[in-house]
């Protein structure tokens, strides 16, 4: 018998168990997919001479993560790559705004756009240059972050106070227009709120569009190098060398409670697993407590709560092996890693309000990403591992554009909006289209059927939008791990603070439950930084 299971392998989940198997806890990790990784894979499946990442591909979040460089994961192995630049936003009049390795490349580029705007930028990276560390702590902690929420503040007067907090709670509409005359400023801020469910007029999108520029500034969007899958991979080596246990195509459809403890899981194949101190689930909120544990054992005001429980955009994703490099009419934009395709903050408006409305964006924002140009080894010399994703409502009621998609996704819905797709990028591009030798198209069923965590194509594991944060996130309560059944733990991005590959909803439940039974994390040497 374990000390503890952890349900589901995704990157939260093998986290929780290192946490667990440092402080010498048997644990055993279960798994529905046939291998590990939850959303933090890749393969060969668009061309054999290409390496695609499944579902992430970059990992800014991971690169700052304090977690994650705790499990000191490149004695597993772990090397990670830069493109030359991090970010680009092209306009089709071959400008283009680029988010650099260095904060004097990024701040020289915006000052084309406008007088002033590269000391702008420069005063925002100063202001993230003091409070960024704490805040990123703060954030990567269990709510509420008392000592780094101390230390944030002793720091937030001199990075601006109220004025800063003020900022943050801005729209990324306002702020960006507050703080640059001209519009590259605006699109490396937009773009970035962007890759959450956060539109650029919602409350809150300017914080987190700054915190994702801001980490690009300061550790820029690093890839694995040789795909998605090499992070998975160090995770699970530094777990089995612990003496965790990973079970893959070990599907828990319960979790077992008796006198309102969970004492174990059992799995579709009718196997009981105990648990003698607990269980941890990385999966979303809903499947936990409707699915495995079921509502008998919840009280009912969690029930209530739940109905108000509120998915991310669905996603939609096609990967492409490309024969050469994209040829953006900005030609800046071959640098970069990541590139927003949008036609400008207000292309960005229209996407987002077409989405609120339940529609099918006629012309969507592409987030696009060049993975050889990050990493050398995705592809042969010469060519390009490419993906593109964009978002699309949770519930369709209309399209916007003339494909008649209605959200059944069959093959023709679904190659019609793979065709949308690489026509917004064809008009940033001309000549894209001709490069490509095969496509491999990723459905929001496709998503869910792949990962169970991605309801639809959901990539966040719920909103990121603020009624659904900290501790309201995933319903109204604590902001923490704990749930109503004792010794059950939300180990997924459903738990504070939220989706991204940072590990931290799995450390904070794993010491939750070492907490509860009077442990604390053990950190090695190597993790004591």
């Amino acid at each position: 018998m374990p000390d503890a299971v952890v349900i589901g392998a995704g990157p939260n989940g093998l986290v929780a168990a290192n946490v667990l198997a440092d402080a010498g806890w048997s644990v055993e990790v279960l798994e529905a997919q046939p291998e590990p990784g939850g959303a933090v894979r890749s393969d060969r499946g668009v061309h054999p001479d290409y390496v695609s990442d499944l579902f992430s591909a970059f990992y800014p979040l991971a690169a700052a993560s304090p977690v994650l460089a705790r499990l000191d994961l490149a004695a597993e192995g772990l090397r990670w790559s830069h493109a030359p630049s991090v970010l680009a936003h092209p306009l089709k009049d071959g400008r283009c705004a680029v988010l650099e390795r260095q904060v004097d490349g990024t701040s020289a580029g915006l000052a084309g756009f406008a007088a002033g705007d590269g000391e702008a930028w420069q005063d925002m990276y100063r202001a993230w240059s003091l409070v960024g560390p704490d805040l990123v702590q703060a954030l990567f902690t269990p709510f509420p972050p008392v000592r780094a929420g101390l230390r944030l503040a002793a720091k937030l007067r001199a990075a601006g106070g109220l004025r800063l907090a003020r900022k943050l709670a801005l729209p990324v509409r306002r702020l960006g227009e507050e703080e640059f005359a001209g519009e590259g400023g605006r699109l490396l801020l937009a773009g970035n709120a962007l890759h959450a469910d956060l539109a650029p007029e919602a409350a809150g999108s300017g914080g987190f569009g700054w915190l994702m520029s801001m980490l690009g500034q300061s550790h820029g969007f690093p890839v694995p190098v040789g795909g998605s899958g090499a992070l998975t991979a160090a995770l699970v080596s530094r777990l089995t060398r612990r003496g965790g246990v990973l079970r893959c195509g070990q599907r828990v459809t319960s979790v077992v409670v008796r006198g309102g403890t969970a004492v174990g899981v059992t799995t579709e194949g009718g196997e009981s697993i105990s648990a003698r101190r607990a269980v941890l689930a990385d999966t979303s909120a809903p499947a936990l407590y409707r699915d495995l544990v079921g509502e008998e054992h919840l009280p009912s005001r969690l029930l209530r709560d739940l109905k108000r429980f509120q998915w991310d955009f669905a996603t939609f994703k096609v990967d492409w092996a490309l024969t050469g490099p994209v040829p953006w009419t900005a030609p800046q934009a071959a640098t970069a890693g990541t590139v927003h395709v949008a036609d400008g903050v207000d292309g960005l408006t229209r996407f987002a309000s077409q989405i609120a409305m339940g529609q099918v964006p006629d012309q969507p924002f592409a987030l696009f990403g060049q993975m050889t140009t990050a990493d050398a080894s995705r592809s042969p010399a010469g060519t390009e591992s490419a993906w593109a994703y964009t978002h699309l409502p949770q519930h369709i009621t209309a399209d916007a554009g003339p494909g008649r998609i209605t959200g059944r996704w069959d093959a023709r819905e679904q190659e019609a909006m793979a065709d949308r797709i690489e026509g917004q990028v064809e008009r940033f591009a001309p000549g894209f289209r001709k490069l490509i030798a095969a496509r491999r198209i990723l459905a929001p069923p496709t998503l869910q059927a792949m990962n169970e965590n991605l309801h639809n194509g959901a990539i966040n594991n719920g909103t990121t939008a603020l009624h659904q944060q900290a501790v309201f996130r995933p319903t109204p309560g604590t902001g923490r791990p704990e749930t109503p059944v004792k010794n059950l733990y939300i180990a997924s991005a459903a738990a504070h603070p939220g989706g991204g590959v940072h590990g931290a909803p799995g450390a904070n439940a794993a010491r939750a439950a070492l907490r509860s039974h009077g442990l604390r994390p053990v950190l090695h040497r190597a993790q004591r930084i």
